[in-house]
């Protein structure tokens, strides 16, 4: 009988679903993640020095040093060079890592009904979210949003300033979420609604904008977030988003039609 394997025959399913196998370097950057966790290290906190980690996982001087430069370009180390260098524990700013999730979607075909598929769900969960940690700064903060918004503009600065600053209400909103994996989410929608090409172009526009209502929505909503009615909080902010969503999809169309027409 022949002994002979045919390396032909399909792998089986277990086989197939085996995960390949991370590189060294991948291992030992995660168990520095790991433990830049487990000892609560913050920014500007040295790791251990580079002979130490080569002690530490029995590895060469190029593999740690790659390391800590993949930690490095996920903003989470910071390396300095020179007397007194070495590896520092590095936060990522929520703007970088806002832009690094933007770049993922870059090619994507991101649209204002997608954006606000998800807005329309989340907004209010947030809004209840800051309701319970808000105080009468944040009630402040908002109040002073408004007031940007709150009148005609004078000029298309002024224009392009308060549409960014219809936003920023909800961002300050967000900033004061107990759930920071909501709060982001929430704030990377309304980044994207900021960065989305579409939304230049409506935002640019010169005619008039209908947002009555919507500040109508807002004083309701910190009114109800004042009283701690997290139901009518809810309420309020998922009519706004519909409102908002109407208003948007009504301006894209608008914005299509004057190309065409051009």
């Amino acid at each position: 009988m022949s002994t002979d394997t045919d390396n032909s025959e399909p792998r089986s399913g277990a086989e197939k679903r085996r995960p390949k196998l991370r590189k060294r370097t991948d291992e030992i950057a995660e168990a520095i993640k790991l433990t830049m966790v487990q000892h609560s290290l913050e920014p500007g906190d040295r790791l251990p020095q580079e002979k130490d980690l080569m002690a530490q996982f029995s590895a060469s001087k190029g593999t740690v040093r790659e390391a800590l430069k993949s930690l490095e370009v996920q903003g989470l180390v910071r390396i300095r060079t020179g007397p007194g260098g070495g590896a520092f524990v590095e936060r990522m700013s929520e703007r970088r890592a806002m832009s690094l999730l933007g770049n993922y979607l870059f090619a994507k075909k991101v649209t204002i009904a997608d954006i606000y598929a998800l807005r329309k769900v989340l907004e209010p969960l947030v809004a209840v979210s800051a309701m319970r940690l808000i105080d009468e700064a944040g009630f402040k903060r908002l109040e002073e949003t408004i007031a940007i918004y709150d009148h005609e503009p004078h000029d298309a600065q002024e224009r392009w300033d308060q549409r960014m600053a219809e936003l920023d209400f909800h961002s300050v909103v967000a900033e004061y979420s107990e759930n920071a994996l909501l709060s982001f989410q929430v704030r990377f929608l309304q980044r994207l609604l900021k960065d989305l090409a579409v939304c230049h172009d409506i935002y640019q526009q010169p005619q008039p904008v209908l947002r009555q209502r919507g500040i109508e929505f807002q004083r309701e909503l910190i009114k109800a977030m004042r009283a701690r009615d997290d139901k009518k909080v809810a309420d309020i902010m998922a009519d706004h988003m519909a409102l908002a969503e109407q208003q948007m999809l009504a301006l894209e169309a608008e914005v299509a039609n004057r190309f065409i027409e051009a």
